[in-house]
């Protein structure tokens, strides 16, 4: 893509990421503005200073939005919601998809800012008159796995300054230009929360009700203040003391308010079957025309953003995932998304699993 007359939109956080990522088109020589977002009252004032400081050194304008009534609507509504039902949402992935390249993408497209960049660390990829989202040169920072839900309409408009670095190699760039934040650490937990944890959020709004814990024998084993608090998978913070674990949880009925657990070798933590709704294909039928056999494909299938990849077999047409591996720590309600190689075929919503 030439520079002359490109007009773009870098989302900047404060951090090095999304500095490099404005650097690296700066000296291209692209026609850029900078959007800081503050998406709640738990944003960190020095973020949005951080992300200043960096815009006036390569010297470009930058904007600061207060988007925070649509966040709330769009992001924040929706995971206690969720977490009221027994699932476990993925906020990450509702703001890209519903914020950055939602209502974001679209206000400075009415602005005309034909394209938007980010710091993530993603690649897109033109094959012919199509786009696809692929992993980046750097997999340990992969971030594909939080931008399936995005419209794949709006691949040839989204630009991944970061997609052939590393890390290291984004930091080093960072200290080279003398930008203030190449050493910053990056955020941890839920953006919006700042320091509070998300467990001490949900009851703000999710009311303390006492439940059982049951081992896998049925066997009553501890006591805790509402499932909705707690995922599949988890080990830590669970009230058990007879010291014959650990446990991990295995599955939350929300009706009993019964939490199951079981120990790491025990056949109810493993599952080889998941189900999916609100599938979102970032290829068009063409491609998965190619790759397909009878309406499946091999693909590989990451349950959780840090879990290895899983192969499996996607049904097309029923929205299933048969792995071939069985894997644990599934939960309901996060995303499974699903790769051929290294193009991003798409994602859903883990609503059964087996």
């Amino acid at each position: 893509m030439k520079s002359k007359n490109k007009k773009i939109a870098v989302l900047m956080s404060g951090g090095v990421d999304s500095s490099v990522a404005a650097l690296l088109l700066k000296k291209k020589g692209f026609n850029i503005i900078g959007v800081h977002l503050k998406i709640s009252k738990f944003c960190n004032v020095e973020d949005e200073y951080d992300a200043r400081r960096v815009a006036e050194i390569l010297n470009f304008p930058i904007y600061t939005l207060d988007i925070s009534e649509d966040y709330q609507k769009l992001v924040i509504d929706n995971l206690i919601k969720e977490y009221g039902q027994g699932l476990t949402p993925n906020p990450d992935i509702w703001c890209n998809s519903r914020v950055k390249f939602g209502i974001i993408f679209n206000f400075v497209r009415d602005l005309g800012f034909r394209y938007i960049a980010t710091g993530h660390y993603a690649r897109t990829v033109k094959i012919g008159n199509s786009y696809f989202l692929k992993i980046p040169k750097d997999k340990n920072k992969d971030q594909t796995y939080f931008l399936w839900q995005i419209n794949k309409n709006n691949l040839k408009n989204i630009i991944f300054p970061l997609a052939n670095y590393e890390k290291e190699e984004a930091r080093k760039i960072a200290f080279d230009n003398k930008l203030p934040n190449a050493f910053k650490k990056d955020s941890q937990g839920i953006c919006f929360l700042g320091k509070i944890k998300l467990s001490d959020y949900l009851k703000q709004f999710l009311p303390i009700k006492q439940g059982e814990i049951r081992d896998y024998a049925n066997n009553i084993i501890g006591y805790h203040n509402g499932c909705y608090f707690y995922t599949e998978g988890q080990r830590h913070g669970l009230n058990i003391k007879n010291g014959q674990g650990p446990y991990y949880v295995a599955l939350k009925d929300i009706n009993t308010n019964t939490l199951i657990v079981a120990k790491e070798n025990e056949e109810i933590l493993y599952i080889s079957k998941i189900f999916l709704n609100d599938v979102n294909l970032l290829v068009n039928k063409d491609f998965l025309n190619k790759i397909s056999k009878k309406d499946k494909i091999n693909v590989l299938v990451k349950c959780r953003y840090r879990q290895p990849f899983v192969r499996a077999i996607f049904d097309l047409n029923n929205n299933i995932l048969q792995l071939k591996d069985k894997v644990k720590g599934v939960a309901l309600g996060q995303s499974a998304v699903f790769y051929f190689k290294d193009i991003v075929l798409g994602g859903g919503i883990i609503y059964k699993k087996e």
